[in-house]
């Protein structure tokens, strides 16, 4: 985020002193990028995305809990693939030189790096969550932080 921040202060401080840094507007979308796939773990971890818990609400018990243990499951599965092709998508950038077609001319897996890392990071917590919730985590109605914010 900090990357972020110098690549657009250095982007438009040369739009009002008259100096080009070359492919500064590609890095600032590389790290964008970075910044927002390496924080889903975090994200997940703490209970801050957007989960549908409309239905979910309805059951109690073990109905409740198979439910939940379900979409986690579904979870798993989708950031496993998501993982293993942004993995595979790095590895691929690597072998064959693919470079950045703006001016900068970045190797493309090192930008593509930040989207694997972050992926995979998701994947392992999406694990992490289905084994506590299978030890039986208490599954909680409503996060404190969002009912202070209703």
């Amino acid at each position: 985020m900090i990357t972020l921040l110098v690549t657009i202060l250095l982007s438009i401080l040369g739009r009002q002193f008259n100096f080009y840094i070359r492919g500064i507007d590609a890095y600032a979308g590389y790290c964008m990028g970075a910044a927002t796939f390496l924080a889903l773990a975090h994200t997940f971890s703490y209970g801050e995305h957007i989960r549908v818990t409309l239905v979910l609400k309805r059951f109690t018990g073990g109905i409740r809990r198979g439910l939940e243990l379900w979409c986690v499951a579904l979870g798993i599965g989708f950031s496993g693939f998501f993982a293993f092709y942004s993995c595979k998508m790095v590895w691929w950038s690597w072998k064959f030189n693919d470079i950045s077609t703006s001016n900068d001319a970045t190797p493309l897996w090192i930008p593509q790096l930040g989207m694997a890392i972050g992926t995979s990071v998701l994947f392992i917590a999406m694990i992490e969550e289905f084994f506590l919730v299978l030890r039986g985590k208490p599954l909680d109605d409503t996060p404190a932080e969002l009912a202070r914010t209703e």
